[in-house]
C-alpha cells in the first residue's frame, strides 16, 4: 500500500462501503482546466483499491480543450509520450449519488506524479497552493460561492434557438422574467427538492434558491465555508448534481454564462474572507465608517489585477457576451459597498461577516482557478499595500476604473494579457498557467475559424 499524498486513507473507503452496502458503482471524477469533470465509473470492489493506492491516468487528460480534444501545446501529451500519473481521492468527497439506479457514488480526484508530488497542472493543486501560503502567514481564507444557471427546454423553438423549461410539476410554461417569484419557483417544486435531497446526501450546504433574473435562470447559494477548497469542491459538486437531478426531470441545467441574447447571464460570485488563528475576521471594523485596512489593500490587490485575470473569470468565447452594461455583469475593476453594479461589491450587513463578494465571474469559470486568482489578489494587496482608489457610488457601469489597469473587452485580449501576466503566472503556478493559457489560444483559433450560421444569415446573400 501507498501512502496518499491526498490525505485520504483506506479507512474512509470501508466505512463508506460498509455504511452503504447497496452502492454498486462509483464515479471518480478529476476537474480539468476547463471544470469538466474527467474520469471513470468503477464497480463496488475497485474502490479499496483506489484509497490503498491510487489510480493511474493519463496525464494527457489535463491537456484537453472543451471539446475533449488533445491540445499539444500544454505539454501535457505527445511531449510525455502519453504517460500514467496517479489520481488520488480527495478525502471528504466519497458520498453517495441521490437518485441513482442502480445506487451509485461518487469521488472527486486529484492528480500527483508516481512519487507523490502534487501534479501542476490540476487546478485543485492551483487553489490548494494559495490557501496554503495564506496559511503561512497565519491567515485562513474562507468563503462561499453563488450559483446562477438556466433550466432549459430539452427542445429548442421554432427558430432554434433555446427557450426556458416548463414547470416540470404541471407543464406550465412562462416567458416572463418572474424575478424572486416564489409561486414560480413552486412549478420547480418537484426538481428543486431532488437538488436539495442530493445536496444533503452528499453534505453540501446549499440553502437558499431564488428565481433570477430571466425566464428560467435560477440561484442557489452555499453556505459559507471556513476552508476555501471545500467551499470550490462544493460548487463543483452541485454543478454536476444539478445537472445530473435536471435531466432525470426532462430539462437542461444549463451553466454557460449566456444562453440568452435579450437576458442577463449567469455569474458564479465568490464572497472570500480571511480569519486568523483564532478564528476572528481580519476584515471586520472596529468602528462604523472605518474600513479595514486589510479589507481595503484586499479591494485594491483584486482591482489591480482584474484586467489580467479575466480569462480565468471568462474562459470561453460565450463569456464574453455577458459583459454588457445594464446587464447585472460588472464592466470596470470597481468597489463598492451594498451595490450590485460593482466588480468588488461589500455587502451590507454584521461587521462579524464583512467580507469581499467577486462578481467578475461567470458561472463557466473554473471554481478552483477562480479562487486561487482572487487570493493571489488579495495577497498582491495586502504585500503592496494597494488602495482600490474611490469608493462607486450609484450606477457603476458609468463609473470609470480609476487608476486601475483597463479591463479587456474580448476574448483574444483576454487570452493575450494572461499569456504575458508575471501575476497570473505566479496566481496558478507555472504548469497550470501554461495549461490553461495553451488550451484558452486553442480553443479561441477553434472558434475563429469555424463559420456559423450568423455568417450565413449577415452575408451569404448580401456581399
Amino acid at each position: 500500500m501507498t501512502v496518499s499524498p491526498s490525505g485520504s486513507s483506506i479507512d474512509e473507503a470501508q466505512e463508506f462501503l460498509d455504511a452503504h452496502p447497496d452502492i454498486e458503482a462509483f464515479d471518480i471524477v478529476l476537474i480539468d482546466a476547463n471544470g469538466i469533470g474527467r474520469g471513470k465509473i468503477v464497480r463496488r470492489h475497485e474502490l479499496p483499491g483506489i484509497y490503498e493506492n491510487g489510480r493511474h491516468m493519463p496525464i494527457s487528460i489535463l491537456g484537453l480543450d472543451i471539446t475533449g480534444e488533445d491540445v499539444h501545446e500544454t505539454g501535457l501529451i505527445w511531449d510525455t509520450g502519453d504517460g500514467d500519473l496517479r489520481a488520488w481521492p480527495v478525502s471528504g468527497t466519497l458520498k453517495p449519488l441521490h437518485g441513482t439506479t442502480p445506487p451509485r457514488g461518487q469521488v472527486l480526484m486529484s492528480m500527483y506524479d508516481l512519487a507523490g508530488t502534487p501534479m501542476g497542472s490540476d487546478p485543485r493543486h492551483a487553489l490548494k497552493r494559495q490557501a496554503d501560503a495564506f496559511a503561512g502567514r497565519g491567515l485562513h481564507p474562507a468563503g462561499a460561492f453563488e450559483l446562477e444557471f438556466f433550466l432549459l427546454a430539452s427542445e429548442r423553438d421554432g427558430e432554434g434557438r433555446v427557450q426556458p423549461a416548463r414547470a416540470v410539476l404541471d407543464g406550465r410554461a412562462s416567458g416572463k422574467t418572474e424575478v424572486y417569484s416564489v409561486d414560480h419557483l413552486h412549478g420547480m417544486e418537484p426538481l428543486f427538492s431532488d437538488i436539495y435531497a442530493a445536496a444533503e446526501a452528499q453534505g453540501i450546504p446549499a440553502e437558499t434558491v431564488i428565481s433570477e433574473y430571466a425566464p428560467g435562470q435560477y440561484e442557489l447559494t452555499l453556505n459559507y465555508r471556513t476552508d476555501i477548497l471545500r467551499a470550490a469542491d462544493d460548487l463543483i459538486m452541485l454543478k454536476r448534481l444539478v445537472r445530473m437531478q435536471a435531466r432525470r426531470h426532462g430539462v437542461t441545467a444549463c451553466f454557460m454564462a449566456k444562453p440568452i441574447e435579450r437576458y442577463a447571464g449567469s455569474g458564479m460570485h465568490l464572497h472570500v474572507s480571511l480569519r486568523d488563528g483564532t478564528g476572528e475576521n481580519v476584515f471586520t471594523e472596529a468602528r462604523d465608517g472605518e474600513w479595514k485596512p486589510a479589507l481595503l489593500h484586499a479591494l485594491g490587490g483584486l482591482a489591480a489585477t482584474m484586467g489580467e485575470s479575466m480569462l480565468v473569470f471568462a474562459p470561453h468565447a460565450n463569456s464574453w457576451r455577458r459583459f454588457v452594461a445594464q446587464s447585472y455583469a460588472p464592466v470596470a475593476p470597481t468597489w463598492g459597498v451594498n451595490n450590485r453594479s460593482v466588480a468588488l461589491r461589500v455587502p451590507a450587513g454584521a461587521k462579524a461577516a464583512r467580507r469581499i463578494e467577486h462578481r467578475p465571474s461567470g458561472v463557466d469559470a473554473n471554481p478552483y482557478l477562480v479562487a486561487a486568482t482572487v487570493l493571489a489578489g488579495i495577497a498582491k494587496g495586502l504585500d503592496e499595500t494597494l488602495d482600490p482608489g474611490p469608493e462607486t457610488t450609484g450606477n457603476g457601469y458609468d463609473a470609470g476604473a480609476g487608476e486601475a489597469p483597463a479591463m479587456p473587452h474580448d476574448w483574444l485580449t483576454a487570452i493575450s494579457a494572461a499569456e504575458g501576466s508575471a501575476f497570473l503566472k505566479t496566481a496558478l503556478g507555472e504548469e497550470m498557467h501554461r495549461t490553461f493559457t495553451a488550451i484558452k489560444r486553442a480553443e479561441y483559433l477553434r472558434v475563429a475559424r469555424t463559420v456559423s450560421e450568423l455568417d450565413y444569415h449577415l452575408y451569404l446573400h448580401e456581399v
